[in-house]
């Protein structure tokens, strides 16, 4: 599953976080009144003075940065003071961090930090940093501050982090909603996202293709719904662009833009991501096709070939379908949950391994086999329908049509051991 947020470096579990949690107790302390009131800043600036800004980072070269990242901006136009608050950061340090995260159960922290220690990284791994100034009133914007603070308190910091549903993009934009009285929610649930979950997943990540296979073959058909702009505001560059299109009313009722303007402060200078997903359709068709192929022809020239081609297969498939199940059953990842790739991938196929070696010598398989193979194909059968009927349906049509040669070479190469030197049924 893909990883949103952020991790800078390997100090961001150690010497970062105490670095932005003096920060935050800096900034809280300026929140509740214990430092002079004459040292002025954003913690204390009067809202007229506050400037909101939303900065959005392009992707990165590493597969948890290729989501890019965003954050809030606040600025006091009087001291010059700028924080920016973001929610992208866990800690590999925290208990039982690797179980949490096998079990869908991450915990992320809001953070913040002075604009110019934030984006200094960004901007020297070359990652682009894009500022929209936004339209604030003085007092949405001392409503949106006292909430950031709040947020950074010790017993609200954390949040429980969901890939396409609670992450570090869409945390920001709630948070910016909610100052803005709910409108940029209003208007982007009636605009029509560009793309699915899964597609979105398979283009930030099709420069980590071993990656991205996985992702699409681990995401069952909660990926596939289509998406409104808001939905789809999951990622940081999205959300970029439609809270562009969102407009606010004056106090006269006169129309205005949410975002003043817009100002790309360090450009990319990495690889972009493409602009469409990949199909991944004719590249898995034409590897089931061509493993389907050298099985059949393996079993009748190389039978050392074939069992271990087979067992190979079949191995795959197998622990494919363990962990589909798991996903499914004991974790909180919805987003796998109902996967129809379980139809093609099934623990079952650990059970024909042993057939495979018997049909190498010429033995016939028993009537359990014949059973397993049936149930197998009737499987697929199921995928293939399950696939055809209307609604929101899972896409996984690459998976079909890879697994499918796949099944049906096994199948041909199992049922045609010669009776002669097998085995009576």
């Amino acid at each position: 599953m893909h990883l949103q947020g952020r991790k800078p470096s390997p100090a961001i579990s150690t010497g970062f976080p105490r670095i932005m949690a003096g920060l935050a107790l800096l900034l809280l302390c300026f929140a509740l009144g214990w430092s002079p009131r004459a040292q002025a800043g954003v913690a204390n600036a009067p809202g007229a003075n506050l400037e909101v800004s939303l900065v959005t980072y392009g992707p990165g070269d590493t597969y948890w940065e290729r989501f890019g990242h965003d954050a809030i901006e606040l600025r006091d136009v009087v001291s010059g003071e700028a924080v920016t608050f973001n929610y992208g950061v866990f800690d590999f340090d925290e208990k039982g961090f690797l179980l949490h995260f096998a079990a869908g159960r991450m915990h992320y922290l809001m953070d913040a930090a002075t604009t110019e220690v934030d984006q200094k990284y960004y901007m020297d791994v070359g990652r682009s940093v894009t500022r929209q100034r936004l339209t604030f009133t003085p007092a949405q914007a001392s409503d949106l501050r006292d909430f950031l603070l709040w947020n950074l308190q010790p017993e609200n910091v954390r949040y429980d982090y969901d890939y396409y549903a609670q992450n570090c993009a869409t945390r920001v934009r709630d948070a910016l909603d909610k100052a803005l009285g709910g409108v940029v929610k209003h208007q982007l649930e009636n605009r029509p996202g560009g793309m699915t979950y899964r597609q979105q997943t398979a283009r930030l990540m099709s420069q980590q293709a071993w990656l991205m296979l996985i992702l699409d073959l681990g995401l069952g058909p909660y990926a596939d719904q289509p998406l409104n702009a808001w939905q789809e505001s999951f990622l940081p560059m999205v959300l970029q662009t439609e809270i562009s299109h969102v407009t606010i009313t004056d106090a006269q009722g006169n129309a205005h833009a949410l975002v003043q303007d817009e100002q790309l402060l360090s450009p990319n200078r990495l690889d972009p991501p493409p602009a469409q997903a990949p199909d991944l359709r004719l590249p898995l068709a034409l590897a089931g096709l061509i493993f389907g192929i050298l099985l059949i022809a393996a079993r009748r020239y190389a039978p050392m070939v074939y069992a271990l081609l087979g067992s190979l297969y079949l191995v795959l498939a197998g622990f494919v379908g363990i962990a589909l199940l798991v996903l499914w059953t004991l974790t909180t990842h919805h987003s796998a949950w109902a996967n129809a790739n379980l139809l093609l991938f099934n623990p079952l196929a650990l059970l024909l391994i042993a057939a495979v070696w018997r049909t190498r010598r010429g033995a016939a398989v028993s009537r359990r086999i014949d059973l397993l193979i049936a149930l197998q194909m009737l499987a697929a059968l199921a995928a293939i329908l399950l696939h055809l009927l209307p609604g929101v349906v899972q896409q996984n049509q690459p998976w079909i049509l890879f697994a499918l040669p796949c099944w049906l070479a096994l199948t041909w190469s199992l049922r045609r051991a010669p009776f002669a030197h097998g085995t009576a049924r």
